[in-house]
């Protein structure tokens, strides 16, 4: 704080316009054994700027990136080929420096390739609609638990076994602060997903069902009989997809009965970026409109009868609704959204589905190799692009084995569930249009070493 403009005077009288009696009680709910007391122990108070560029090179280089290493990361955040046209693109400078307008209709270029990106990410989901991005696929998948709760009047969430274990967490973060009451656990090592379950969980106060899709173990649930129970139930069925280029291959969850879609846009123009910025992508019914978060563009004409774009909906608390908006996201991820179009806008239908096949077919192919080694199995009967492999040991030190190798062979499990048991044996491995032979036998190989 003692960079921003303020004397002492007016800390003490915003403190006291919202009932703190000290700055550190804005963060009381952050475990106080991992706030910092004092500065970070050798942490120099400064240092030049050549100083800090050797020194922050010099971390960097101790990295193992994506590109220089056989690569089977996934759980949520995917390695595809983003072609360089779409970074060229994003960085020209109408798109890189334009800010979200508070007056819309000023910029048009800015409302028309959100237009653009609302279109695609609809036809993609299976909905309606969709609006103009969210922070990510975490946040957005909290949004539609709270979009559920207001259409249905509940306050029961039933959350997947198969859910991302982030997804989860976030959940069950945001609803202490709401009442909601969350419904969840780990999943089980079984080759399907357990739908009768979970269907058999659905109650009369729950308001929605949050399945992903295909789930954090790679397996595929039946979406259609999921939404149809949810229905009979008076409750909404909102679908999870951390993997939007498996919607090249599988049915969209809209078309199987999904009342509101969401997911991570991460895999199409964003790439990993050392974690972020990420996508949230939001897609629902279009008689739930007005109960979406975030903003919406819409096409019209104007006096003179063109052509031209508007902010049709925007329903966060910055325009005017404050304490009625439905939500307090107050941004999007307008360039990683841009990204995402321009990709998606490149690749065309087929390209995706295209990219969706290959990737599926170097997973075939990785599967059918670790399937060869002793002690190791294959859980699922089917898949799009990741799979778990069940190992004879903990999984945690062989993916560290594997990547003192050279090899980042994919997700163990424990490390999402620490704790499960036999999860931790797995290991979710994904593959994309990247993923050649040589990095298939690579993984095999050097596997078989480890585990020998």
């Amino acid at each position: 704080m003692r960079y921003l403009p303020l004397s002492d005077a007016d800390r003490v009288d915003m403190l006291a316009v919202i009932g703190a009696g000290h700055v550190d009680e804005l963060f009381a709910d952050v475990p106080a054994d991992v706030r910092l007391a004092g500065p970070i122990a050798g942490l120099p108070l400064h240092a030049s700027e050549m100083a800090v560029e050797r020194h922050m090179a010099k971390l960097s280089a101790k990295n193992m990136s994506a590109g220089s290493a056989p690569f089977f990361l996934g759980a949520g955040a995917y390695r595809h080929h983003v072609p360089a046209s779409v970074d060229h693109l994003i960085q020209r400078g109408e798109f890189l420096t334009a800010y979200t307008p508070y007056q819309p209709e000023i910029a048009q270029g800015t409302l028309q390739v959100l237009f653009e990106f609302q279109t695609q990410v609809a036809r993609l989901l299976g909905t309606d609609i969709a609006n103009a991005s969210m922070y990510d696929g975490s946040t957005a998948c909290w949004e539609a638990i709270a979009m559920a709760g207001r259409i249905t009047r509940r306050d029961a969430v039933l959350l997947s076994s198969g859910l991302h274990p982030h997804y989860a967490q976030t959940a069950l973060t945001m609803a202490k602060f709401t009442g909601d009451k969350v419904n969840h656990t780990a999943p089980a090592l079984s080759a399907k997903p357990d739908d009768a379950a979970l269907i058999a969980a659905i109650g009369d106060d729950t308001s929605c069902v949050v399945v992903q899709y295909p789930d954090i173990l790679g397996r595929i649930p039946d979406l259609a009989a999921i939404a149809e129970a949810a229905h009979a139930r008076g409750a909404l069925l909102v679908a999870v997809v951390t993997e939007p280029v498996a919607l090249g291959l599988v049915e969209s969850p809209g078309a199987l009965g999904a009342d509101i879609v969401v997911g991570e846009g991460q895999a199409l123009g964003v790439g990993l970026q050392f974690g972020g910025p990420y996508l949230g992508l939001f897609g629902c019914r279009e008689k739930f409109v007005r109960q979406m978060p975030g903003r919406l563009c819409g096409e019209t004409v104007d006096a003179e009868g063109k052509r031209g774009f508007v902010l049709t909906l925007s329903t966060r608390e910055q325009h005017i609704r404050r304490e009625k908006a439905t939500s307090n996201i107050c941004t999007n991820a307008g360039l990683c959204a841009l990204a995402f179009s321009i990709h998606m806008t490149l690749l065309g239908g087929e390209g995706l589905s295209r990219m969706a096949r290959l990737s599926h077919a170097r997973s075939r192919e990785t599967a059918e190799r670790l399937g060869k080694i002793a002690g190791v199995a294959i859980l699922n009967t089917s898949w799009v692009n990741e799979f778990t492999a069940v190992l004879p040991v903990d999984a945690r030190p062989v993916v560290r084995a594997l990547a003192d190798k050279g090899v980042l062979g994919g997700v163990s499990l424990g490390r999402l569930y620490p704790g499960e048991g036999a999860l931790g044996r797995g290991l979710l491995v994904a593959t994309s249009e990247c993923t050649t032979r040589e990095d298939i036998e690579a993984l095999g190989s050097t596997l078989e070493e480890v585990l020998a």
